[in-house]
């Protein structure tokens, strides 16, 4: 039988153009935050998980590197990746270590440092994350041009329009305004949103995600750990994971992300929640918002509402606090920032922040259920993760 296992640090770097530090030195102001979160020093630390996806830094083994600077050096030590949804994967990967026995304390670190590289570097390298031969090489897909293909069809089944979309970033650009941790703290208009550039139709400048240098750190105890170490543990209630085509052509539907679905689909079982309306379960919800088209697909692929009335819920200012369910109090990828590996996690310490009140004010949601859920996404939905968080342990255990 699986361990119950909670979060009891938590760190997070400022996100943007971080030119002022290297890898090692970016990471660490997350791990050390994490460790003073959670009443930790590194020689505590059992198991070492680091999330980054690379590429375009100059760090080939980045993990080492994190591990080293952070005086983690001789701990059980792997990288993960998958793309976009890095940083779950890491959680996911530290909490089957404790869950399973294998430690009893364990951090999971995400960091990149996309600014290494020129622009057009990166956007190729992003480019590349589907089917390399059928998708880019021949045809020049890049990332905004895959979720141009969704917002499109989305568009055309459902009716929504490049005002509906814009409305994500005027939400996220207004809750990042309040975070002083974001990449873009500031608010925008619908004005300034539907003027910016097409970068892939009907995907806007605005729409878009940035290229972010960042880090986020969270460490992971075992019930009998958590329980000394803290008054205030938040415990992970499931993790559902799945993964969908290389190949978008082999996709049926483009107004969501199979994948997504499917992880949802698990973690609701895992922690025994209903998966119909699934809104009411929750305080508040981090999605992932590398573009506009994403978050509303998000909503739906969650079952916050049915298909094709996800754009009708930010429209009414239903993902506002005060509505249905607030939704990337953060700022989201779209406004906090956007370093792949690092988001998953950045999630993570955004929710456990949330659930237990210590966001800055303006931006904290009223914790009354005392659940929030994280979706992240790798790809184009090649890999989804969607986890559940919350203040009393999970249930059955």
């Amino acid at each position: 039988m699986l361990r119950n296992v909670a979060v009891v640090g938590y760190g997070h770097s400022r996100f943007g153009v971080r030119n002022d530090v290297n890898m090692a030195e970016l990471s660490y102001e997350a791990i050390r935050e994490a460790l003073e979160t959670a009443n930790l020093e590194p020689k505590d630390i059992e198991h070492v998980v680091v999330a980054n996806a690379g590429g375009w830094s100059s760090e080939p083994l980045p993990a080492v590197v994190v591990a080293e600077y952070a005086g983690l050096t001789g701990k059980p030590l792997h990288r993960v990746e998958a793309a976009c949804a890095s940083g779950s994967a890491a959680f996911a990967s530290a909490y089957s270590a404790i869950a399973s026995g294998m430690a009893d304390v364990a951090i999971a670190v995400g960091v990149e440092k996309m600014n290494e590289s020129p622009t057009p570097t990166v956007v190729e390298f992003i480019g590349r994350a589907g089917n390399y031969f059928w998708e880019f090489q021949n045809f020049g897909l890049t990332f905004p041009g895959y979720y141009a293909l969704y917002a499109t069809a989305y568009m055309a089944k459902y009716g929504a329009s490049e005002e509906d979309l814009c409305q994500v970033a005027i939400k996220n650009h207004y809750y990042a305004s309040l975070n002083p941790r974001a990449q873009f703290p500031r608010k925008i208009d619908l004005e300034t949103c539907m003027k910016s550039r097409y970068i892939a139709w009907p995907i806007k400048l605005y729409d878009s995600s940035p290229i972010t240098d960042g880090a986020a750190a969270v460490v992971l105890a075992s019930e009998d750990v958590a329980k000394k170490l803290t008054d205030s543990p938040v415990w992970v209630h499931a993790i559902g994971s799945s993964s969908g085509t290389a190949n978008l052509s082999k996709r049926d539907d483009f107004t969501g992300l199979k994948a997504a679905q499917i992880a949802a689909g698990m973690a609701y079982k895992l922690a025994g929640l209903e998966p119909e309306n699934t809104a009411k379960h929750f305080d508040v919800a981090e999605v992932h918002d590398c573009f506009t088209i994403a978050e509303v697909m998000a909503y739906e692929d969650l079952g916050f509402v049915k298909r094709g009335e996800g754009y009708k819920l930010v429209k009414e200012g239903q993902t506002y606090i005060g509505g249905l369910i607030p939704v990337n109090l953060s700022g989201g990828l779209k406004a906090k920032g956007h370093p792949i590996a690092a988001t998953g996690l950045s999630m993570v310490v955004e929710l456990t922040k949330q659930l237990l009140g210590k966001v800055e004010k303006g931006r904290q949601a009223p914790i009354k259920k005392g659940v929030a859920i994280a979706h992240n996404v790798g790809g184009t939905g090649h890999y989804a993760y969607v986890s559940i968080l919350g203040l009393q342990k999970p249930r059955g255990r």
